[in-house]
């Protein structure tokens, strides 16, 4: 009798892998690991039911050494915060910075290391540090080189400069400075980029001029108009849903009237269609109590593009994009708080699956599961 009531209680086929899509991803880790069909359920579910989406990654660290880091990531997939442990065997040389959605560095006149690890878990130090020493570059990964443009300090001569880490030889070469028309904006305040096949894209945010620039021929093209409604007062690329992205504030640094999200085409012309634009209610959370907006942050992978104001990134705007047509939601930031907004913050994105939780928990030699979940964040889809 007990073993017949057993066999009744079992679930499994369709119904296991419903079960299993309202599951976080962070405790798939221990599901799978129940037996060979719920392994098989557990991927089942994540192709078929509710797949995985790129997540929102919040690194909030201290101004000073020894630069204490915690990190936070939320997934949309879930709607849930979820606190990543700090790896005890990681020391950091500087501040952490980021210029690209996915790449993380810390840069020092004597050291630079950097990583595009989705949880940080393993870095890269170069041998040695740019020749050209730097303060706010332009820094991503194209292939298998990082290229690190402008940023220079007041006293180098050349502050356009550019310089290109070749991950196979590990050593630096020196290439075709920024252009010119960039002289007076060549820092990552100023600049937005994004990496689409083996280019890296640099946008002015406050005119849209754009440039490309090819690491393996070290030669820059453009320039390109991607402002494309004049009401666009700043705007910033990114890479989603395949394509080179636009996200333009229309109106004024003092009162924005909407935010739109454009995609650029891929041959020589670069003109920018009309994807969405975001819903007035979600502007004014995007806006929150700042008195001036200058500009927009860009944080895209995928099908899924993070907005965020950066002078009040307590609300989080999530365009998800689905058969070219945007669906816009928003996600309150409860990672930051009274103490934390005194202190560096880092936002970008990233792709994880289960492989990456597994090492994660092998390399902090903790057991992931429901403690895990820190915060339940208020998810709202238009």
């Amino acid at each position: 009798m007990a073993q017949k009531t057993e066999e009744e209680a079992t679930i499994d086929g369709d119904i296991l892998e419903t079960v299993l899509s309202r599951v976080p991803l962070t405790d798939l880790v221990a599901a799978s690991r129940v037996s060979r069909d719920w392994n098989t359920a557990v991927y089942s579910s994540l192709r078929h039911v509710n797949r995985i989406k790129p997540w929102l990654l919040v690194h909030v660290q201290t101004r000073r050494h020894p630069y204490a880091t915690t990190s936070y990531a939320y997934d949309p997939r879930s709607a849930v915060w979820i606190h990543l442990h700090q790896l005890p065997n990681l020391k950091y040389i500087s501040a952490l910075r980021s210029s690209h959605s996915n790449f993380l560095y810390m840069l020092s006149p004597s050291h630079f290391a950097f990583t595009s690890d989705p949880l940080r878990l393993t870095w890269t130090k170069a041998n040695a540090p740019p020749r050209v020493w730097r303060t706010e570059p332009i820094v991503a990964l194209v292939n298998d080189r990082v290229v690190v443009a402008g940023g220079a300090c007041d006293f180098e001569d050349d502050p356009l400069a550019v310089e290109i880490y070749d991950l196979r030889t590990r050593t630096w070469d020196t290439c075709e400075s920024m252009p010119s028309t960039l002289n007076n904006s060549a820092a990552s305040t100023w600049i937005s980029i994004a990496v689409r096949g083996g280019d890296l894209y640099v946008c002015e945010k406050s005119s849209g001029l754009t440039y490309s620039f090819d690491p393996v021929t070290k030669s820059w093209r453009g320039p390109y108009d991607l402002r494309p409604d004049q009401k666009v007062f700043s705007s910033a690329i990114g890479l989603a849903d395949g394509n080179l992205i636009v996200v333009g504030l229309l109106g004024s640094s003092e009162s924005v009237e909407g935010v739109k999200l454009w995609k650029v085409r891929s041959d020589e012309s670069m003109e920018c269609e009309e994807m969405g634009e975001m819903p007035m209610e979600m502007v004014e959370k995007f806006v929150g109590e700042s008195y001036c907006v200058s500009s927009v942050t860009v944080a895209a992978m995928g099908k899924i593009v993070f907005l965020h104001n950066p002078t009040d990134p307590g609300v989080v705007i999530q365009c998800e994009i689905l058969d070219g047509e945007c669906r816009w939601g928003c996600v309150r930031n409860t990672v930051l708080n009274d103490g934390s907004r005194m202190q560096l913050v880092v936002i970008g994105c990233c792709d994880v699956d289960i492989s990456d939780l597994m090492r994660m928990a092998i390399k902090s030699d903790v057991e992931l599961g429901p403690s895990e979940t820190a915060y339940v964040a208020s998810h709202v889809v238009d």
